[in-house]
């Protein structure tokens, strides 16, 4: 597994990420063993860089990291931890909470849930309207001084409010949904990583299985699902966007790879900057996902992806208008 610097000051990550979300939470229901079996393979085939999130099964995602992290090298892992968002004993959002105090003590509890003395890349999950943005990074800034954090990263925002953070204190990357079918951040978000020297760490890069060429109508309807409230999983939307995994099947097929590898090859060539972080669950879903890694895209194969996958090609919004209106990254 080939490794590059996020960013300008960053450490030194695995090609591709591992996205630890659905083994806790908006994915149905995952297997612990099963989970900490992926983690392991994943760790053992080079993927150091392990995303994940503190409200993520209100906790459970990071003791289950922990429990597959035991007996393990701590500088084999690069542990990327998003932070500040609300939840209730019903599993709701309740909103973002980024004052300097309330990170300081979310950071106590992922330190502990972890088992580790240091996070590698702490981040605020999503832009808190209450809080500058200028004092949000100033208090994990303090972390970092302090040893508890080692580099600082950011989430979900758009231009101005990275150019903001980037002025308090160097920003290594941007945790941001990029996609053959979520390209938004192409036009002002992406420049200004670049300008910035900030990488990408690109989630939902098979939007949530849509294009993974796996996904098939009915499936995702669990309660709890994200999928099942999603717009681009309902009816009016989700047979559209099943004709563009088809296009993207066709050129698949004639590469002799599978549609979710394409996928993610689409979007690690799309620069060096650019991690994609995989959220697979299971160790044969992460076996095709590191195949992805010997997928070669000719500028032929490029401009054909494209033409089958046009930018502003998918029916439906990649989060709800209610969702969509809280997020820096869409105004």
């Amino acid at each position: 597994m080939k490794q590059v610097q996020l960013g300008k000051t960053g450490p030194f990550v695995s090609t591709l990420g591992l996205g630890c979300m659905g083994m806790s939470a908006l994915y149905g229901p995952a297997d612990r063993k099963t989970s900490i079996a992926t983690i392991h393979a994943a760790l053992d085939q080079g993927i150091n860089l392990l995303d994940t999130g503190d409200f993520y099964g209100m906790g459970h995602n990071e003791m289950l990291i922990g429990e597959a992290l035991k007996g393990r090298r701590r500088d084999e892992v690069v542990l990327s931890v998003k932070t500040g968002a609300l939840r209730d004993v019903d599993a709701g959002f309740n909103g973002m909470d980024n004052r300097p105090i309330a990170l300081k003590n979310f950071v106590a509890y992922t330190l502990q849930r972890l088992g580790v003395d240091h996070i590698d890349i702490y981040r605020p999950a999503r832009l808190d309207p209450n809080v500058p943005i200028e004092e949000t990074i100033g208090a994990i800034a303090d972390m970092v001084k302090a040893g508890y954090v080692s580099h600082i990263g950011l989430s979900e925002v758009g231009a101005e409010t990275i150019r903001r953070a980037a002025a308090v204190h160097p920003i290594v990357d941007l945790q941001i949904e990029y996609s053959l079918i979520s390209r938004g951040i192409e036009d002002k978000i992406l420049p200004a990583c670049r300008d910035l020297g900030i990488a990408i760490t690109a989630y939902g890069v098979l939007s949530r299985g849509l294009i993974s060429g796996h996904w098939q109508k009915g499936q995702g309807q669990t309660p709890g699902d994200f999928r099942s409230f999603s717009p681009r999983f309902q009816e009016g939307n989700i047979d559209r966007n099943l004709a563009l995994v088809e296009a993207l099947r066709a050129i698949a097929d004639r590469k002799g790879a599978t549609v979710a590898q394409i996928a993610i090859a689409w979007v690690a060539a799309q620069g060096a900057d650019i991690v994609p972080v995989i959220g697979a669950r299971t160790v044969e879903r992460l076996a095709e996902t590191l195949g992805s890694q010997t997928v070669q895209l000719s500028p032929a194969d490029l401009a054909a992806i494209e033409t089958a996958v046009p930018k502003d090609a998918a029916a439906g919004g990649r989060y709800t208008e209610a969702m969509l209106a809280h997020m820096d990254s869409e105004k």
